[in-house]
C-alpha cells in the first residue's frame, strides 16, 4: 500500500513539477548547446556571427542566480524561443565573477568580472544585444544596441527577440510599445493562453 500510495504521490508531483531543471555545470552557469564556445574575442564573434546571418547576443550571468534558472528552465526552452537562439542568435556567455579572459570591441583585454564592472553591469542575468557593426574604439555597452536587464516571461522575452531582429531600436516604435502591441496581436490569436 505505502509503495503505491508513494508512486502516486511521485507520478502527481512529476506531472505537476513544472519545468525541468537545467544541466549545471562545474562552474555552476547553466549548460545549454546553443551557447557558443569561443576565445570572447568580441570583435571575432562578432564577425562570425554576422558571416553566419545571426545577431550577437551575450548574456552575462553568475552561478546561483535563481533568475537565470528561471531563464534556462522556462524561457530558453519554449520551442519558439529555443528556434531563434539556434537559428538567429550568436549567444556568448560572460561569468559575471569569471576569470576567462574576454576582448572588448575596443581591444583590451581583462577578465570575465573585470568586464562586467566595466561594462557598469550589476544584475544577473543582462542581455545584450549588438548591432552588426561595431565602430573601432567602442567598449561592449558602447556598442550595445539594447541592453536587457533581468528576467523577463516568455513573451517579453519572445518579442524582445524579434524586435531585435528587425532591429526595432533604429526606428520610432520603442520596445514599450511594440512589445505591447505584440502582445495584443498574440493575446487576440490566443496565443498567451
Amino acid at each position: 500500500m505505502f509503495a503505491r500510495l508513494t508512486g502516486v504521490v511521485l507520478g502527481a508531483a512529476l506531472a505537476l513539477g513544472g519545468a525541468a531543471r537545467a544541466e549545471v555545470g562545474d562552474d555552476g552557469l547553466h549548460i545549454a548547446p546553443w551557447i557558443e564556445e569561443t576565445f570572447l574575442d568580441l570583435r571575432e564573434d562578432l564577425a562570425e556571427a554576422t558571416a553566419n546571418g545571426q545577431r550577437l547576443m551575450i548574456m552575462i550571468e553568475q552561478r546561483g542566480c535563481i533568475y537565470c534558472s528561471r531563464m534556462h528552465e522556462e524561457v530558453w526552452v519554449e520551442p519558439d524561443i529555443l528556434r531563434m537562439l539556434e537559428e538567429d542568435f550568436y549567444v556568448l556567455r560572460i561569468n559575471m565573477h569569471g576569470s576567462t579572459e574576454v576582448t572588448d570591441f575596443d581591444g583590451e583585454t581583462m577578465e570575465e568580472r573585470e568586464i562586467a564592472r566595466r561594462w557598469r553591469n550589476l544584475f544577473t542575468p543582462t542581455i545584450l544585444f549588438f548591432p552588426e557593426d561595431v565602430p573601432e574604439g567602442v567598449t561592449g555597452i558602447e556598442a550595445a544596441a539594447v541592453v536587457m536587464p533581468g528576467a523577463f516571461g516568455r513573451w517579453t522575452t519572445f518579442n524582445m527577440l524579434n524586435w531585435v531582429l528587425e532591429e526595432g531600436y533604429e526606428g520610432e516604435e520603442d520596445f514599450q510599445r511594440y512589445h505591447a502591441r505584440m502582445f495584443a496581436e498574440q493575446a487576440a490569436a490566443g496565443a498567451t493562453e
